[in-house]
C-alpha cells in the first residue's frame, strides 16, 4: 500500500489523503463487481435508469460542498459554480436516448428463422478519471455503463482524490448496490498489473498520451476493449467573413477558462490576415481584463494552475517560444508567484517549428498565427499529431462543412468552441486517442453486439 496526497494549489498545503488498496485488496473489490454484475444487469432497464439519475440527483445535492472542494483540490474560482449542469445534462440525456441505443437489431424474421443482435454489457467496466473536470469526465462513462447494465469501478486522479469517493456515496445512498457502482484508490503500479491480469472487461481512460500507452502496455494480450481520450492542441480558424466580436469572446473564453486545462480547450488560433490585427487587439484586451487570484474570492476569474509542474511546462514552453521569436502580448500579472499562479498569456510572431504551437500546452496559452486562405488554414490545422476538435468561424454554412471534411479531428465546430454535446460521439484521432463515448455509440462502446439466429423447428 501507498499513500495518495492531494496538494492544494490555493497555498501548496495538503488537502486530503487516502491509502491505495494492495492488489489483493483491489481484486476482492473486482470480484466482488463481477458477482454483482449479472443480477445488475438482469433488472429492467428502467429501474437501472432510474437508480442512475437518482444518483445524479444526490450528487447535485452536494454541490455546495462540492464547488470550494474543488476549488480547494483543483484551483478552478468558485464564481463558476462547479460541473452540476454539465454532469446532469450527460447523464439525462443518456438516459434518454437508453432504450433506443440498446434495442435488438432485427436483421430479419420468416417462418423459418428469427434473427436479430442484442447488445450485451461487457461486464465490469473500469474508469479511470482526470482532475481536469473530474465530474462531467467521469460521468461520460459512469452513467451509461451502469445503464446497459454494467458495473463500474471508478479510480480518480489524485488531484481530484474525493471525487471517486462522493459519487459512490452519493449513487450507493440512492439505491444503487455498493458493489455496482465502487470508488477504489489505486497506485499505477496495481492498476497495471489489473490490467495486465485481464480483471476488468473494458477499461476507459481520461488523460496522457503517455498514460494511454502504459495502459495500452499493461492491457497486451489481453484483448480488453479500450476507450482513450489523450492529449489535444485544438484549433480555431477565423474567416474573413467572421463575425469578429463573437470569435474573439468565444475562442479566448476557449483558450483560457479553467486556466486552461480543459480537454478540448482552444490552443492555436488561426486568422485571416485581413482580420488578423482587430482579432489580436480585441483577444489582449480580453485578457488584460483577467483577474488571476485565489480560486476561493468571488471576484477571481482565473485561478492557479492545478499543479506546480503543469504551471511550470506552460512557463517552459512559452519562454521556448519568444526565445525563437515569438512575442508575448501580456505582461506578467503581480499575481504572478512563480509557481502554480500562472500569468495568461497571448503569444504572436509563432510557427509551428514552436513547442508552443505543436506540443500540447493545457495551460492559459495560445498561440495566434494569420492565413490567407483556407488551404493555408486547413494543413496548419492538420500539422498536429492531435486530432480532438477543431471550431471554424464563417457565415457559410457549406463552406464551413467543406473545410470541416478535410480536417484530421473528432469534432467540428462552427461559430462555437469548447462545448461537449451528450447527443453528439465525443472521439478523437491520432495520438488524442481511440473509441468515442456519449450519444448512441457510447453505449455500442459500453457494450458488445450478441447475435442470435434461431431457426423455429428442427425438421
Amino acid at each position: 500500500m501507498s499513500t495518495l496526497t492531494c496538494i492544494s494549489p490555493i497555498d501548496g498545503s495538503v488537502f486530503a489523503t487516502r491509502e491505495t488498496l494492495a492488489k489483493e485488496a483491489a481484486k476482492e473489490a473486482i470480484k466482488r463487481a463481477k458477482a454483482a454484475q449479472s443480477k445488475w444487469a438482469a433488472r429492467p432497464l428502467q429501474d437501472r435508469i432510474d437508480l442512475v439519475l437518482a444518483g445524479v440527483a444526490a450528487v447535485g445535492a452536494m454541490n455546495d460542498d462540492i464547488v470550494p472542494e474543488l476549488a480547494k483540490m483543483m484551483g478552478r474560482p468558485i464564481r463558476y459554480g462547479g460541473e452540476f449542469g454539465g454532469f446532469n445534462e450527460r447523464a439525462t440525456h443518456m438516459a434518454k436516448i437508453a432504450e433506443e441505443s440498446l434495442a435488438d437489431i432485427a436483421v430479419g424474421e420468416d417462418e423459418a428463422f428469427k434473427r436479430y443482435i442484442k447488445r450485451v454489457p461487457h461486464g465490469v467496466v473500469f474508469v479511470v478519471a482526470p482532475w481536469n473536470y473530474p465530474y462531467m469526465t467521469a460521468i461520460n462513462t459512469v452513467a451509461p455503463a451502469l445503464i446497459a447494465g454494467n458495473t463500474v469501478v471508478l479510480k480518480h486522479a489524485t488531484q481530484t482524490l474525493l471525487v471517486g469517493e462522493r459519487m459512490a456515496k452519493a449513487f450507493q445512498d440512492a439505491g444503487v448496490p455498493e458493489d455496482v457502482f465502487q470508488n477504489v484508490f489505486l497506485d499505477h503500479d496495481t492498476t497495471s498489473a489489473l490490467i495486465t491480469d485481464g480483471a476488468f472487461d473494458y477499461v476507459n481512460f481520461t488523460g496522457s498520451v503517455g498514460g494511454g500507452k502504459a495502459m495500452e502496455r499493461s492491457a497486451a494480450e489481453t484483448f480488453t476493449g479500450m476507450g482513450l481520450e489523450l492529449g489535444g492542441k485544438d484549433p480555431g480558424y477565423v474567416m474573413e467573413d467572421a463575425d469578429l466580436d463573437a470569435a474573439v469572446d468565444t475562442l479566448i473564453d476557449g483558450a483560457m477558462f479553467n486556466s486552461g486545462q480543459c480537454c478540448c480547450g482552444i490552443e492555436r488560433i488561426y486568422v485571416h490576415e485581413s482580420l488578423y490585427n482587430a482579432f489580436v487587439e480585441k483577444a489582449v484586451a480580453i485578457v488584460k481584463g483577467y483577474k488571476l487570484g485565489d480560486p476561493m474570492d468571488t471576484s477571481t476569474t482565473l485561478g492557479p494552475m492545478a499543479h506546480r509542474r503543469f504551471a511550470d511546462e506552460v512557463r517552459a514552453q512559452i519562454n521556448e517560444a519568444i526565445a525563437d521569436g515569438a512575442v508575448a502580448q501580456i505582461d506578467t500579472f503581480p499575481e504572478d508567484d512563480g509557481g502554480a499562479y500562472l500569468s495568461p498569456q497571448i503569444l504572436t510572431n509563432v510557427t509551428h517549428d514552436m513547442r508552443v504551437m505543436r506540443d500540447e500546452s493545457f495551460g492559459p496559452v495560445v498561440g495566434i498565427m494569420p492565413v490567407k486562405d483556407d488551404a493555408e488554414a486547413i494543413r496548419l490545422m492538420n500539422d498536429s499529431d492531435f486530432g480532438l476538435t477543431a471550431s471554424l468561424w464563417t457565415r457559410d454554412l457549406d463552406r464551413a462543412e467543406r473545410i470541416g471534411n478535410q480536417l484530421e479531428t473528432g469534432t467540428v465546430f462552427l461559430n462555437r468552441a469548447d462545448y461537449l454535446d451528450p447527443g453528439l460521439c465525443w472521439t478523437g484521432c491520432k495520438d488524442t486517442g481511440r473509441g468515442g463515448g456519449l450519444s448512441m455509440i457510447g453505449y455500442h462502446n459500453l457494450t458488445r453486439p450478441k447475435s442470435y439466429h434461431l431457426k423455429k423447428e428442427t425438421t
